[in-house]
C-alpha cells in the first residue's frame, strides 16, 4: 500500500502563501488555562510575526501572564481544498510607539494601501506583538490527488 503523500508546503509555498493570507487566529491563554481566540492582521519579517494590538487588551493581558501562542492561517471550504500553516511560539510585547507605527506601515504595505490615521494616533495606545515560532505545521490537502 503506497504511503500517504506528503502534504507539507515546501518554504516558498509557506512564505507565499503567507504573503497572500494575512489574516490569522491568534491563540493565548486566559486565567483559567483556556483557549482564547481572535483574529489578527499580521506580517512576517524574516521568520518572525508581527501584529499590533491595544495594550489593554485581553489577549496582551494573556500574552503578559504566559507568552506561549498559536497562530493558524487556514483556507479552503472542501476538505480537498484545505490550506494552511499553524505555528506555535513565545510572543513578546513590545511597548515603543515607534515600533507600533512601523509595524502598522508593514500592515499597510501588505494590502497595498497606507497607514490610516486612526491607526496613526493610536500608537501610543497600542503594542506590538512579536511572535518568535517554535515549532511550524503545515498542509495544502490538493497535494492528496483526491486520496483522502
Amino acid at each position: 500500500m503506497p504511503g500517504r503523500p506528503d502534504i507539507r508546503l515546501t518554504s516558498d509555498e509557506q512564505a507565499g502563501f503567507l504573503r497572500e493570507h494575512r489574516k490569522c487566529a491568534l491563540a493565548t491563554l486566559d486565567l483559567d488555562g483556556f483557549p482564547h481566540v481572535v483574529a489578527m492582521n499580521f506580517v512576517v519579517r524574516d521568520g518572525t510575526y508581527y501584529m499590533t494590538s491595544y495594550g489593554k487588551a485581553q489577549k496582551v493581558v494573556n500574552i503578559r501572564r504566559n507568552p506561549k501562542v498559536g497562530v493558524m492561517v487556514e483556507t479552503g471550504g472542501a476538505y480537498a481544498e484545505l490550506k494552511g500553516v499553524m505555528m506555535r511560539g513565545h510572543c513578546q510585547i513590545v511597548e515603543d510607539p515607534d515600533r507600533v507605527a512601523e509595524v502598522l506601515t508593514w500592515l499597510g504595505e501588505g494590502r497595498g494601501t497606507a497607514r490610516p490615521a486612526g491607526a496613526v494616533r493610536s500608537a501610543p495606545k497600542r503594542v506590538v506583538l512579536k511572535i518568535t515560532p517554535h515549532k511550524t505545521t503545515s498542509w495544502d490537502h490538493s497535494k492528496l490527488g483526491g486520496r483522502y
